[in-house]
């Protein structure tokens, strides 16, 4: 009978780890689609994004091209609660903030100082082979500026 009960209760642990392991459906590296994507003309290009576990966090790293074509990089890293935390990287944003909707939908805000410059929303297909990130915010002029960009998962 004590065998019977440790597998159980060892079969039970595993489960428990498994649950608590399992991969969000936003980690993971991702290529931009440019063929589905509707980018604002002049917007910055993110090319790849990466999402990955940082102890308790999570660490957004973002490669592209500037509205001149320079190179870009810039890092956040936080947890998706809502609350700000810093952007490092990026002369257009200071914080960006991330909430988890459900499984497969994340929504978020950009700031610049204290005024958001762009909110947006990270769709994860059902299949998790595809997410689409749609924008809508202002420039460094002022205008209003929205694109819908369609990534790979790699």
């Amino acid at each position: 009978m004590k065998a019977r009960t440790m597998v159980v209760t060892l079969a039970l642990c595993f489960v428990g780890v498994a649950v608590c392991l399992a991969e969000d459906a936003n980690m993971g590296t991702w290529k931009l689609n440019e063929a589905k994507s509707k980018l604002a003309p002049g917007a910055p290009k993110n090319s790849t994004v990466v999402y990955e576990a940082a102890g308790d966090n999570v660490k957004i790293t973002v490669e592209g091209t500037d509205s001149e074509g320079k190179p870009l990089h810039n890092e956040w890293t936080g947890k998706f609660d809502g609350k700000d935390y810093p952007v490092t990287g990026d002369p257009n944003s200071d914080a960006r903030a991330y909430t988890k909707v459900d499984d497969h939908t994340l929504e978020f805000t950009v700031k610049k100082g204290d005024k958001v410059t762009t909110t947006g929303r990270v769709v994860v297909s059902a299949d998790g082979k595809s997410r689409t990130v749609t924008t809508s915010g202002t420039d460094a002029s002022g205008k209003k500026v929205s694109s819908t960009a369609v990534y790979d998962k790699q």
